[in-house]
């Protein structure tokens, strides 16, 4: 069976993030459920060892990788590393390095967090996470009350947003060498539509798909993004035939 492993963004979990994925994919493939670092000061080549070490301890061997948000650069620094063990690369919502304005949004989300103002830190990633389309559609009172039930950010957080001020892949994009497809957020507040497309144009054969949604596409159209990532992992030579013994 293939394996798929899964690299979360800043401030949440595998299961947070791609829980609805999973459960769309069912038993299709064996996962490897990648965990951030939760320690400042961990590097990219660390993280991504980490994510091998993982998958080693649970027999998996070569695998796809999802990566989300900061799981994107970091998908693609673990298949410029370790090219013999990834298979094909899904990246939504990717960044191949933080620009001024990403850096100075993670400085006020990692203040936020650390002064334990969880209700006003939801409602700035709320801010700085959605879409405008999704936003204008959702009932005030709905939303507010959406915010209130979202988990409490894990406690490595601020190790998760001082990686991602920092990494830089824009030397591995031209080096990936296997199947790849970018989900691009198009009403994307927190990474420009602008630059998901420019680390598609970088990835040599990438192919694209663009949803109407903010940074949050398991929030604002699950389905959707749910489509383009099955579809691309079940059009791949190895992952389609699982899936269809599955």
């Amino acid at each position: 069976m293939t394996g798929l492993l899964l690299i979360h963004g800043a401030g949440g979990s595998a299961e947070s993030h791609f829980g609805g994925l999973t459960r769309r994919l069912g038993d299709r493939f064996r996962y490897v459920r990648g965990r951030l670092p939760d320690r400042v000061g961990i590097g990219a080549d660390e993280a991504v060892d980490g994510f091998v070490a993982a998958a080693d301890a649970a027999g998996v061997g070569a695998f796809a990788v999802c990566g989300y948000s900061l799981g994107a650069p970091l998908a693609v620094r673990l298949a410029a590393r370790h090219p013999e063990r990834v298979t094909a690369l899904v990246l939504t919502a990717p960044f191949a390095y933080p620009d001024h304005r990403m850096r100075l949004g993670l400085a006020v989300w990692r203040g936020l967090h650390e002064s334990g103002r969880h209700r006003l830190l939801a409602e700035h990633l709320a801010l700085t996470g959605l879409g405008g389309t999704f936003m204008e559609a959702t009932d005030p009172v709905r939303l507010r009350a959406m915010l209130m039930l979202a988990p409490a950010p894990p406690a490595g957080t601020p190790a998760h947003l001082e990686l991602a001020g920092r990494i830089d892949v824009r030397e591995d994009l031209g080096r990936i060498a296997v199947p790849a497809l970018v989900v691009v957020t198009a009403e994307d507040p927190l990474v420009p539509p602008a630059r998901q497309r420019a680390v598609a144009a970088a990835v040599p054969g990438a192919r694209t798909a663009e949803l109407p949604t903010g940074h949050l596409p398991f929030w604002e159209d699950p389905e959707a993004w749910s489509d383009a990532v099955e579809d691309f992992l079940l059009d791949l030579p190895v992952a389609g035939r699982a899936g269809r013994a599955g």
